[in-house]
């Protein structure tokens, strides 16, 4: 790893500054084979671990690589000013009472400023963070006990903004190779973007894990994404905030700005990077991903002496819009695996290769080769191991190794899942991955991260996306345009709207009469929730309805839209656009008019977009299937539907600086067209 953080993320020399916790970091060093410096600084105390004690930082013989600063938050700024005079390489700042602790504390964030200012352009980790294992190195910049073990070729680095879930990440008994773990805490100034990118920057890297509760930089993770995209590396995250009570704890506990998680799902989508939502289901995906990469695509082939194991294997695919696949073996594969375990064996996927082959390894061995060869994105085998202590895993033992050699004359790409955790051993798992073979522990752990894998693989086919226009900051004011304002605003962008013309009274209706071929709907301008209101009048066939109807509308106001009633759609559609704060403008597609709340079907997308990214939401859409004629009722007009939305998010992009929100809904498809019926912008205020 090179660049700025070279020396902090693999130091030579370490200096330690503090009490209790400087000392366990000279602990962890010791235990982890640190073979480097370390200089201990305390006014008062004598040795730490056996080293002589510093009284101040000018007795340094030289600038070190990496300080760990673990005195009080005030103290931790004047070490850090000398630290950046001195020529250090980087520090860990480990106390509290930051940014993090603002509206409790006055001055916290003042006082984070502070710190950022003294460090000048040497980096620092934190504030409010335990800091760093670099375990291809034997570095344990961390003050407390952990359980990772020297790496001694390839692993995982994992990234987190919490110190304690960063602690239990390191406890695993998986055997997932875990190369560096870093906490960020703050990121005042070195956030978890910058980090990733310098992990992935190490050959010995496989593949990077980010925990994340709020994102530090937009623009730095796009870039981070895009360099994971350009080595083939992948990138995973579990962050937290799909609740409103995770994000207030977010909020709380680090001082990150959570953001809407649509818009966050949208960001990773849109950069490759895949997304999982358990501590369990991040670990085996790290893990699939370390043994041999992304997956190509979603079919899996899973194979297993038990019904059971086969019947949750198939439920396990169809959990939560799951989008792996069992494909069928071919009729010539089916026919070579009877031969191996006769007619009573149903031949399908997933398979039940049942019990009476086992014990017989040779054919076993066969078996596994012939099924393998049938070209799966990822062939899984179930089975789990007995207990050390009390039973003999002899026969399973033979069984693994049948699969190994299969695996090998094939060269498939290949998993062992065991349906419980603890049915995986550690020493299977560091020997399965000898073989090259990935050990999950789980079956929905297995199916999440073989659809993680794929999804990224799947990510790197498409070009790269365009760089996102970012946030904005928050507007104090803002003006609402009304209906007639906003459409005419679309209509002028290229979005297809119904004729219509602006009436304040009885002339300007005989104009509109004049203008507008019948049937008409007339609205009253300057209310957004028109149904509720009544302040919509449909279906208007002669000039006699349209008087009746505008006099009764005009206990609600004195300007109203009349305009040729749309034809009836196949389906309506919501389009619109928010400004969330930490991703930018935010494009959400879905069911429209009254099925809006009621299907809450929706999909959203980061601008700008393509006409690709838009066909693909659509497509994911349960409404999707009424654009496509469902049940033999006729097909939307898709590529008029698209232009229309393309129209919609144009706007938006153009008019990215002005803009805080925009609503069209409900959009009509037709057979034969599209057409916004509706449409609400909300534009901000310029401060003079």
């Amino acid at each position: 790893m090179g660049g700025e953080l070279n020396r902090l993320l693999n130091p030579r020399s370490i200096v330690v500054i503090g009490g209790k916790e400087a000392e366990r970091v000279i602990e962890q060093c010791d235990k982890f084979g640190f073979d480097g410096d370390i200089w201990p600084v305390h006014p008062k105390r004598e040795a730490m671990h056996g080293r002589p004690c510093l009284r101040s930082l000018d007795e340094l013989p030289a600038a070190p690589d990496a300080a760990y600063i673990a005195v009080n938050r005030e103290r931790s700024i004047d070490m850090v000013r000398q630290l950046a005079e001195l020529g250090a390489g980087g520090a860990v700042c480990y106390a509290a009472g930051f940014a993090e602790a603002e509206g409790e504390k006055d001055g916290s964030a003042n006082l984070q400023h502070q710190l950022v200012e003294a460090a000048g352009h040497m980096p620092i980790l934190g504030p409010n963070c335990y800091g760093l294992i670099n375990a291809l190195e034997g570095v344990a910049l961390w003050p407390d006990q952990h359980g990772a073990t020297r790496c001694d070729g390839s692993g995982v680095a994992i990234i987190a903004q919490s110190s304690n879930i960063a602690i239990n990440l390191t406890m695993q008994k998986r055997g997932l190779p875990i190369a560096a773990v870093m906490t960020v805490g703050n990121q005042a100034q070195q956030g978890l973007s910058k980090l990733g990118l310098g992990w992935l920057e190490d050959e010995r890297v496989t593949a990077v894990g980010l925990y994340v509760e709020g994102l530090d930089d937009v623009a730095a993770f796009e870039r981070m994404a895009q360099r994971a995209r350009d080595l083939r590396k992948p990138v995973i995250i579990l962050k937290v905030g799909r609740s409103e009570q995770a994000q207030a704890a977010a909020m709380t506990h680090t001082a990150s700005l959570a953001g809407s998680d649509a818009a966050h799902d949208a960001l990773f989508d849109r950069l490759g990077i895949a997304r999982v939502d358990t501590l369990e289901a991040f670990l085996e995906t790290l893990k699939l991903l370390h043994v041999g990469g992304v997956v190509r695509g979603n079919e899996i082939l899973s194979m297993s002496c038990s019904g059971g194991e086969a019947s949750l294997m198939a439920d396990a695919a169809v959990a939560n819009g799951r989008k792996v696949t069992y494909r069928s073996f071919t009729a010539d594969q089916t026919a070579q695996l009877k031969d191996v375990l006769g007619d009573i064996v149903t031949i399908a996927n997933p398979l039940d290769y049942n019990t009476f082959i086992w014990g017989d390894w040779p054919a076993m061995e066969e078996m596994f080769t012939r099924a393998l060869s049938a070209d799966f994105d990822l062939a899984v085998l179930v089975n789990d191991y007995p207990r050390g202590d009390r039973c003999d895993d002899a026969d399973w033992a033979n069984a693994l190794q049948c699969f190994v050699k299969a695996v090998k004359a094939t060269g498939a790409r290949a998993a062992n899942v065991t349906s419980l955790a603890e049915a995986m051993p550690e020493n299977y798992a560091q020997r399965l991955i000898e073989n090259g073979i990935a050990p999950l522990c789980g079956l929905d752990n297995a199916i999440i991260a073989a659809e993680a894998a794929a999804k990224i693989a799947a990510a790197w086919e498409r070009p790269a996306a365009p760089d996102l226009l970012g946030p904005r900051p928050e507007a104090k004011q803002t003006l609402m345009l009304d209906e007639a304002q906003s459409k005419a605003e679309l209509a002028a962008a290229g979005l297809v709207v119904p004729k219509s013309v602006v009436v304040e009274d009885m002339a300007d209706l005989e104009r509109a009469f004049a203008e507008l071929d019948f049937p008409l709907a007339i609205k009253v301008l300057g209310i957004a929730h028109k149904t509720e209101m009544q302040a919509v009048e449909l279906g208007l066939n002669s000039t006699a309805d349209a008087v009746l109807a505008m006099q009764r509308l005009a206990r609600l106001g004195d300007r109203f839209l009349v305009e040729e009633l749309a034809d009836k759609p196949l389906a309506e559609l919501l389009v619109g656009v928010t400004r969330d704060p930490v991703c930018g403008l935010v494009l959400t597609l879905g069911a429209g008019g009254i099925l809006t709340e009621l299907l809450e079907d929706t999909a959203s997308l980061l601008l700008p977009v393509t006409e690709a990214d838009v066909r693909d939401a659509l497509a994911g859409l349960k409404i999707g299937r009424l654009l496509d004629g469902y049940r033999s009722s006729d097909a939307a007009d898709i590529d008029a539907l698209i232009a229309n939305i393309l129209c919609i998010a144009n706007y938006a992009a153009d008019n990215a600086d002005d803009l805080e929100e925009l609503d069209v809904n409900p959009l009509f498809a037709t057979q034969f067209g599209s057409a916004a019926v509706d449409a609400l912008i909300v534009k901000r205020k310029n401060d003079d």
